[in-house]
């Protein structure tokens, strides 16, 4: 009832629609204010019932503070090195000084150091091997109070062991010529598969006790016998052994350059079984041929392994 007298209805309608009105606006101005209080941790209860935001610890709050990918770097731990431009250059160069270092020049380069051998690993030796490091590792250790690599070591490697870079370069050149040679001679004629099974003989023969311990060895032997002495006729049937063909004898080079790859690595060519040493032409008929175990015929040839 109003102050004179009852409220006309338009003036109670008027009323409540101010009231809803100013409810709206209280509503949407505390909205934003909620959530954002709400998106920073879990809820309690106040003493009136309503349900308001609790207070963020510190320790979250910094945690949320820091980037998507998170922290910063830690610093190196102690005793390590920060990766930096410098050190890096460093390691270039030091790696292009070992590269570019030639450890075994004549005898006036000085004696025979552990920072030579280190240069010598690093260019590495043919074959895929390191002989400088099988070497050492063979050496019986010193006391543990004593180096175990010293100059005496090292000296002793050179005079057992040690073949200069030079001349395993010559060495790999001349039994890749020999083993080109007996490819052609032998079987320029046959097909790949031919010319290879005659390259396997050969290497079979240089891993086997009963023959020389290399490629020209047994291309070569008793070669110095006498004609027809030796194991392949025409090392000794005193022809020159200069190839005519040229197109012949660039395959034959191509092949005994891969052959001679897997020889120096170990690999078996797979061409002929590891127990093939013989061969002979389907032309002839030799005596021991009934004696030996026949393992394939490819081409024109026939080969065999011992019994």
């Amino acid at each position: 009832m109003g102050k004179d007298g009852p409220l006309k209805p338009e003036r109670l309608a008027f009323a409540a629609r101010a009231v809803a009105r100013a409810m709206q606006i209280c509503v949407v101005a505390l909205m934003p204010v909620l959530a954002l209080q709400a998106a920073h941790g879990e809820t309690v209860e106040d003493v009136a019932g309503v349900v308001v935001p609790a207070v963020l610890p510190e320790d979250i709050a910094e945690i949320r503070s820091q980037p998507a990918l998170g922290p910063a770097p830690l610093p190196p731990a102690p005793g390590e090195q920060e990766l930096t431009p410098a050190l890096l250059a460093n390691y270039v160069a030091r790696q292009k000084a070992l590269h570019n270092f030639d450890p075994f020049k004549p005898a006036e380069q000085g004696e025979l150091t552990e920072q030579v051998l280190l240069g010598y690993i690093a260019r590495g030796t043919l074959g895929g091997g390191n002989g400088a490091l099988d070497a050492i590792a063979n050496f019986t250790r010193e006391p543990s109070n004593t180096p175990s690599l010293t100059a005496s070591v090292l000296n002793d490697y050179v005079a057992s062991g040690f073949t200069p870079t030079a001349k395993r370069l010559e060495v790999a050149q001349k039994e890749r010529e020999c083993l080109a040679q007996a490819i052609y001679h032998e079987a320029r004629g046959e097909s790949a598969a031919g010319q290879m099974a005659v390259a396997n003989i050969i290497v079979n023969r240089a891993r086997s006790s009963r023959y020389p311990s290399t490629l020209c060895g047994v291309v070569y032997q008793n070669a110095d016998k006498g004609r027809y002495r030796c194991q392949f006729t025409f090392a000794c049937d005193g022809h020159s052994d200069a190839p005519r063909e040229r197109g012949a004898w660039n395959r034959s080079v191509e092949l005994a350059q891969k052959v001679y790859a897997e020889y120096v690595q170990g690999e078996g060519l797979g061409a002929l079984p590891t127990s093939a040493l013989f061969y002979h032409t389907t032309a002839v008929r030799p005596s021991w041929a009934n004696v030996y175990t026949r393992v394939a015929q490819i081409g024109a040839h026939i080969f065999y392994a011992p019994n």
